[in-house]
């Protein structure tokens, strides 16, 4: 043990490098005849993604499938996902550099030796699935021609079909609706399933199982909404091996696992076909009648067995085997694994230490999928039906246990006769004696999305703090998700009141615990959280600093100048724009700088496409007019999220050193300093 030292400024054996030396970020597993593929991303190779094969073998070591020079990544919907497919014709993927989709016939020709198979141009692609009978791949296509033509205010989505035989020839299988994902073919080559929604909703708020006949040219024909629509979210639509058609969704107010039942080889039920509604494959489908009477509940149950589908290929589940689902769901922030007996519809729990759970996939009684816990970082499992096994880690660091803060789950009121929740790190460090007479600073933590939730699995970005004698609030405000779809409605209407007062209730209701100092308090927050971090620090006075990564500062512009996946998001959240401006005005911290007068460090990449950068810009300026404490830390190369070990590290050491100028005390000599303008005494 040291003497006791302040709050906030503990020496840590948790350095920035942590997060990027020896460490990477796992995803999109997958698994093939040949072994287990998944994408690492190499924050020390400037974020390449590269895609990963472990055989059968497990004497063999993991390679790399491609060539040092590829990354694989998507930039559909600018977010990704499912940006490659492993086949038995071979591995299908998305070049990061072109867009394009290559194939590579297997994993043992010459690296190099991959093919484009879609033609070059302003398209970008994702979420396949291989037509076998046909020898095509199925995708969904986002096309900007138009749109970088000036022809077309945004650019159209829709499913495609791309023949192996031929060079590049693209044919549209389905069109007419704003967004597609999901499309899966059906075990006997004859149907196709997909996903289908419309502005100005998000796939969590209304979204269509859509199901379609393939004819003998390969056309879809007969296209039926199977389930969803207005006020219905569907998620994860999925073939069992013997055929049917199971999906997510949220018409009890829960994401629960349901089954459609009795189709025939049109997609029509067989005991009723007026519960379904017709289209023809370029869209303008109508919504199916009473919400489908044909849909059977699997597992119905107070927790969520889906997620927000930020990104395409998300998986909750998958199945084993001709009788059993592997799952995932959610209750009160926490995952579990479960399994599901097909033939009884019951649910058992898999006791597991994973509290983080996602991207299940299984196939003849193999399966793999992401896990953590709260002391292990992400990992790729591997599961039989009865015992677990570890594929890969995000990090190969080792953190004793005496650094490591538990979260406290904590639900409060917010003063408006609603519950919110989070969760409550207290600061740890083993080698620290605590000081006596004080509280501790805290960081509340407001997450993405907003439509989002938090999780408690090892962050060591959470850690980071803790361990240097912060307390850490990260809040599940109304919106989140994982309470079910009430409480995500709750911010309908409502973004930059309910979640500004359930972080501030969220202070309060520690403060009131005398767990923090209530003088010491900064909020955090990065894209959507980054707007409830600067509308807190505006609209309210709970917070004495804060620290916004790629934060929207202004409403306005957001509405009129961002990506179509989320060109229309802040219908629900604020109101439709442009005949609700006056709100969004109202809601713009930009507009109201006048009010914030505590210090801001903003952190910002300069080739974002969902906040452009201007947006940090003009807060940082109207800070600087009014002399308020500013610091501004831009990053060359970076998007929307840092993938960079530079910008990285940086972010956090910055940051550190905002806090210890605005809170007056002395941090790590070795760690640069950032430059806060304006900083007047009491801030020293």
């Amino acid at each position: 043990m040291t003497n006791a030292l302040p709050y906030g400024s503990w020496p840590s054996p948790i350095h920035s490098t942590w997060l990027t030396q020896q460490s990477v970020r796992l995803g999109e597993p997958q698994l093939g005849a040949d072994g287990n593929y998944w994408i690492e991303s190499r924050p020390q190779e400037k974020g390449r993604s590269v895609l990963m094969h472990q055989p059968l073998d497990k004497a063999m070591p993991a390679r790399e499938v491609l060539s040092t020079s590829i990354s694989v990544h998507s930039r559909a919907h600018e977010y990704g996902g499912a940006s490659y497919l492993v086949s038995a014709a071979g591995i299908f993927y998305v070049d990061a550099s072109d867009q394009r989709i290559y194939f590579l016939e297997n994993t043992n020709t010459e690296k190099n030796s991959a093919r484009p198979i879609t033609p070059a141009g302003d398209f970008r692609y994702a979420d396949f699935c291989f037509d076998e009978s046909r020898q095509r791949l199925i995708a969904v296509r986002e096309d900007h021609r138009a749109k970088n033509a000036g022809q077309s205010p945004e650019e159209t989505n829709c499913l495609v079909a791309i023949d192996l035989a031929a060079q590049t020839s693209v044919e549209t299988l389905a069109e007419g609706h704003d967004f597609y994902a999901n499309p899966r073919v059906s075990p006997d080559g004859q149907r196709l399933s997909w996903l289908c929604w419309d502005h100005p909703f998000m796939p969590w708020d209304s979204s269509q199982c859509q199901l379609g006949q393939f004819d003998e040219q390969g056309a879809l024909t007969h296209i039926r909404t199977v389930a969803g629509g207005p006020g219905e979210s569907i998620f994860q639509p999925q073939w069992s091996p013997d055929g049917q058609l199971y999906l997510v969704s949220d018409r009890n107010d829960w994401w629960n696992l349901y089954r459609v039942d009795n189709l025939d080889a049109d997609g029509f039920s067989t005991s009723t076909a007026e519960g379904f509604s017709t289209s023809t494959a370029e869209g303008s489908s109508t919504s199916i009648a009473d919400g489908s009477p044909n849909l059977t509940a699997v597992v119905t149950k107070e927790a969520e067995f889906a997620t927000p589908q930020w990104v395409f290929g998300m998986s909750t589940y998958s199945f084993l085997n001709a009788h059993e689902i592997l799952c995932c769901f959610t209750q009160q922030g926490q995952w579990q694994l479960g399994l599901i007996d097909i033939d009884s519809a019951q649910l058992t729990p898999l006791e597991s230490p994973y509290c983080v759970i996602s991207d299940i996939h299984c196939h003849n009684g193999r399966a793999i999928f992401m896990a953590s816990s709260t002391t292990s970082a992400s990992q790729l499992l591997s599961f039989d039906g009865k015992t677990f096994g570890k594929l890969a880690q995000s990090s190969q660091q080792v953190i004793e246990s005496r650094y490591l803060s538990t979260p406290e789950a904590e639900t409060f009121d917010t003063g408006s006769g609603a519950k919110a929740h989070g969760f409550f790190y207290p600061p740890n460090n083993g080698d620290v004696d605590v000081p006596a007479d004080q509280q501790p600073p805290l960081i509340v933590l407001c997450h993405g999305g907003p439509t989002g939730a938090t999780e408690t699995g090892l962050n060591l970005k959470i850690q980071y703090w803790t361990s240097r004698g912060f307390a850490v609030m990260d809040v599940n405000y109304r919106g989140s998700t994982g309470y079910g779809r009430h409480y995500r409605e709750q911010l309908n209407g409502a973004w930059g009141i309910h979640d500004v007062e359930d972080v501030c209730a969220a202070v309060e209701h520690l403060a009131k615990q005398g767990k923090i100092d209530p003088d010491k308090v900064a909020i955090k927050g990065s894209s959507a959280g980054g707007y409830t971090v600067l509308a807190a620090l505006t609209f309210s006075d709970t917070f004495k600093a804060g620290a916004s990564l790629y934060g929207i500062g202004d409403l306005e512009t957001l509405a009129t100048d961002t990506h179509k996946f989320e060109s229309r998001y802040l219908d629900s959240l604020v109101g439709p724009y442009p005949q609700e401006k006056d709100l969004y005005l109202q809601r713009s911290p930009i507009h109201h700088c006048e009010q914030l007068s505590c210090p801001v460090i903003f952190f910002q990449g300069l080739n974002d496409k969902v906040v452009p950068p201007n947006q940090a810009q003009e807060m940082v300026n109207a800070l600087d007019q009014k002399q308020v404490p500013v610091a501004y830390v831009p990053f060359e190369g970076e998007g929307h999220g840092f993938r960079q070990a530079s910008s990285i590290q940086r972010c956090l050491e910055a940051e550190w050193s905002f806090y210890g100028q605005v809170f007056g005390f002395d941090i790590d000599a070795n760690v640069e300093p950032v430059n806060v303008k304006h900083l007047l005494p009491q801030f020293q």
